[in-house]
């Protein structure tokens, strides 16, 4: 009987996962190709990152809003489907290629290994967020003149100016801390898809803990870029206008939370785990 071929020691099965040693490893060289990107190329894949993200916030949107003749889903189910709609924006960015603000605060492990200087993270952290915004800008103002919000007889457009609403009610320190849950979680989305060796498996690294943090209400400050521009624009005419400075000032604390959350609990917390002896020799 022919005896099956053997798989030598050193070769791995494409299936299998890369260790998180291995990831903390492959996460630091991403890191310093991203920052040594051209300014003009960083540009473009941030709008693009705005852009998807800036979809699948609007698929999130069509997707949580109950048709005025239907009886609405259960509130958990109906907040899961949206978080698996939504995770189509961060599905986008890692398979189709994007710079994302928020996925890229996982340079500060780089930083911290000592593989990037601390002006290459802020030049790229500077010049991606405001290609986020722009993207996301665009989008919002594609999806008003394309007139989504009339669907469902103005069902969606309700449900987009609710969301934007329930933004800037949050106090500053609610905030921040949704804004540090939303990134622990996206951060580790990404953390888990550097593990991962095939599309397939990257989309289902991405679908779990996208899914969480948008079904809990947490905040991600690129989809803000989005949600409430759409949002000021739909209430524009209205008795109660959303003003630039409540969104503003959602964004900024929105941003910091982002910011620690993602650099803090996820990038430095695997670098003391995994790298810091590395940089230590």
């Amino acid at each position: 009987m022919d005896q099956p071929p053997i798989t030598p020691a050193h070769q791995t099965p494409l299936f299998d996962a890369y260790p998180p040693p291995q990831i903390a490893a492959r996460v630091c060289q991403v890191g310093l190709a991203k920052v040594t990107v051209s300014v003009p190329a960083m540009i473009a894949l941030a709008l693009l990152a705005g852009a998807f993200i800036s979809l699948g916030a609007l698929f999130y949107t069509v997707t949580i809003t109950a048709g005025r003749d239907v009886a609405a889903a259960p509130f958990g189910l109906t907040r899961l489907a949206g978080g698996m709609a939504f995770s189509l924006g961060l599905v986008l960015v890692v398979v189709g290629g994007a710079e994302l603000f928020t996925g890229n605060n996982l340079i500060a492990m780089a930083w911290a290994v000592g593989c990037v200087r601390t002006s290459q993270v802020v030049r790229n952290w500077l010049w991606v967020y405001l290609g986020n915004l722009l993207g996301a800008l665009g989008t919002a103002a594609l999806v008003w003149l394309a007139g989504v919000h009339t669907l469902g007889d103005g069902a969606v457009g309700e449900t987009m100016i609710r969301i934007a609403r329930g933004k800037i009610a949050l106090d500053p320190v609610s905030a921040v801390a949704r804004g540090i849950l939303c990134n622990v979680l996206v951060c580790l989305a990404v953390w888990l898809c550097m593990g991962a060796r095939g599309v397939a498996d990257k989309i289902m690294a991405i679908l779990f803990p996208i899914s969480a943090f948008v079904a809990c209400g947490f905040e991600h400050s690129v989809a803000n870029m989005y949600f409430l521009p759409i949002g000021m624009a739909l209430t524009a005419s209205s008795a109660a206008p959303i003003a630039l400075a409540d969104a503003a000032g959602n964004l900024f604390f929105v941003t910091l939370g982002n910011l620690l959350g993602g650099t803090v609990l996820v990038a430095l917390v695997y670098w003391f785990v995994y790298l810091r002896r590395e940089a230590a020799r």
